[in-house]
């Protein structure tokens, strides 16, 4: 005859071993998890840039000359950004007072306006720091960046010859410089080597 009695001490010696590997698997699943979530590295912010005081180094535009009340114009830069990135503010400094200075940025294949901007320039030879709503920049695409003012510096070297493009400023080369007349916002059709009218730039962060 079987011995029953033994049955329900069996039983429970299970039960007990199943709690225990449940408890145990439970216990590894939220140590691993932990793991997990301490091996996920932090994500990498990069230092904003401005690329202008490079762009002056480089081009050897050392020489300043102040302008105004010299004429309406559309003018700036034509850049390409070597990493995917945004641009988080506008960065202007001008001779003289304008409140309402627009600032447009363009994409340079179709020659339309990517956003605009106005600035309010109160203080004369003051830098001027407008934080806009991110623009993202994609890698190796060429923008333009313009103003259109009546003042501005005009920097060239001393000797007033041609500097060479394109020009690396940190994430940003630039590629030359264009303008032309009128209060229109119209893209600029003239390029000029040798001086740059100015000053007009931004902080550029990479995100990517």
């Amino acid at each position: 005859m079987k011995n029953w009695k033994h049955i329900p001490a069996k039983m429970s010696l299970v039960k007990n071993l199943i709690l225990s590997l449940g408890i145990y698997v439970a216990t590894m699943s939220v140590s691993c998890s932990k793991d997990d979530e301490a091996e996920q590295p932090a994500p990498v912010v990069y230092a904003e840039e401005n690329p202008l005081a490079k762009y002056y180094e480089t081009t050897g535009f050392t020489t300043s000359t102040d302008f105004i009340n010299a004429g309406d114009y559309e003018f700036g830069l034509a850049f390409t950004p070597k990493v995917k990135g945004k641009i988080n503010a506008l960065v202007v400094k001008l001779p003289a007072v304008n409140s309402n200075l627009r600032v447009t940025v363009w994409d340079y294949a179709t020659k339309t306006v990517i956003r605009s901007e106005t600035v309010n320039v109160g203080s004369a030879n003051t830098e001027i720091v407008k934080s806009i709503p991110e623009l993202v920049l994609e890698k190796d695409k060429m923008y333009f960046i313009s103003m259109n003012s009546n003042d501005w510096y005009k920097k060239n070297k001393p000797d007033n010859s041609n500097t060479v493009y394109p020009v690396t400023a940190g994430n940003i080369v630039f590629s030359e410089y264009r303008w032309v007349s009128g209060t229109a916002q119209n893209w600029p059709t003239n390029v000029s080597s040798n001086y740059n009218a100015g000053d007009l730039s931004f902080k550029f962060q990479q995100i990517d």
